[in-house]
């Protein structure tokens, strides 16, 4: 029996990021690289949409909802399968928590910023953000030393990222991609991805500098499955086999792993075929030497494993 859940289920994610404002905070201050004025001080939960429980959601989408003291509107999503529509479903969800920030009567003035993060479990198709060369206002930018598995996106202008119009920001960390050696000078962050990415049901120790961090340890110590009652646990145990269920349904998944396992039978074909080639060379090479030194045709044969009408179509 693990000692210890992982956190990236719905069970586990909600309990520490929808329970516990500290944990909460300290989270979205290291990963949205606040400081200053910037960071967040207090937080108040978002009352939950009463969205459809369809299985699509419920086994690929975990979200945490809250605002700031300064009014700041953050979303914080755990991604656990890939879907076409992904990217359009964040920018409406974005968009949409801007746009109800105003009632009937109200400034524009009083629309503050929306913030969201996707924690994604696997890792985004390689043609997910297009190139395009007229002028967008989505723009990509990398100021954490950590782009190959963090984006940072806000409305800006093309060629002039100094440029930008406040209000929507969007996050996206592959959470697989990440390597703590590639992030410097932000153990924070380190450490809570390490959290999200190192901990789960086989983890019998925890790395000493994790549990130094009393936020981090805190996080651990709710994800221990003695805290969980078995209703809960057989709750937990549903969701990752609804995950695994959604991932051998999407035709998408099939699809990327077929391709993938196509290609590994493919390698496999191509270098028995190249050594089959190359064996076939050595012999032929073999065979023309036996040849001009005068063997007879038998005894190449046995030697070469060539036929004896290959060997007399050999030139001397």
């Amino acid at each position: 029996m693990s000692k210890y859940l992982d956190p990236k289920a719905d069970l586990t994610f909600k309990r520490v990021f929808g329970e516990h404002k500290e944990l909460t905070i300290s989270f979205l201050n290291s990963l949205l690289d606040f400081s200053g004025d910037e960071r967040i001080c207090s937080i108040e939960y978002q009352t939950p949409e009463m969205l459809p429980d369809t299985s699509a959601r419920k086994y690929s989408i975990v979200d945490v909802k809250c605002t700031d003291s300064l009014q700041r509107q953050f979303i914080v999503e755990m991604q656990m399968v890939w879907t076409t529509d992904f990217l359009k479903r964040i920018l409406h969800n974005t968009t949409r928590a801007y746009s109800r920030q105003l009632r009937k009567g109200e400034d524009y003035a009083s629309c503050m910023p929306v913030y969201t993060l996707c924690l994604l479990n696997e890792n985004l198709p390689k043609d997910t953000f297009k190139r395009t060369e007229r002028p967008v206002l989505l723009a990509e930018r990398s100021p954490f030393d950590c782009s190959d598995f963090m984006h940072v996106f806000r409305l800006m202008e093309e060629g002039s990222p100094d440029h930008v119009i406040e209000g929507l920001n969007i996050v996206f960390v592959e959470l697989k991609k990440f390597n703590p050696s590639s992030v410097m000078y932000k153990k924070m962050m380190v450490l809570w991805l390490r959290y999200l990415t190192e901990i789960d049901e086989n983890t019998s120790d925890v790395p000493a500098e994790m549990l130094e961090c009393a936020e981090i340890r805190q996080a651990i110590d709710i994800l221990e499955r003695s805290a969980y009652t078995d209703a809960q646990l057989d709750s937990y145990d549903d969701f990752w086999d609804g995950v695994r269920v959604s991932l051998s349904l999407d035709p998408d998944y099939r699809f990327k792993k077929g391709l993938v396992e196509g290609e590994a039978i493919g390698m496999k074909k191509g270098e028995a075929i190249g050594m089959e080639k190359g064996a076939k060379a050595k012999a032929v090479e073999m065979a023309k030497i036996l040849k001009r030194k005068g063997v007879d045709i038998d005894t190449i044969a046995l030697a070469s494993g060539l036929s004896p009408d290959e060997i007399n179509r050999l030139p001397l």
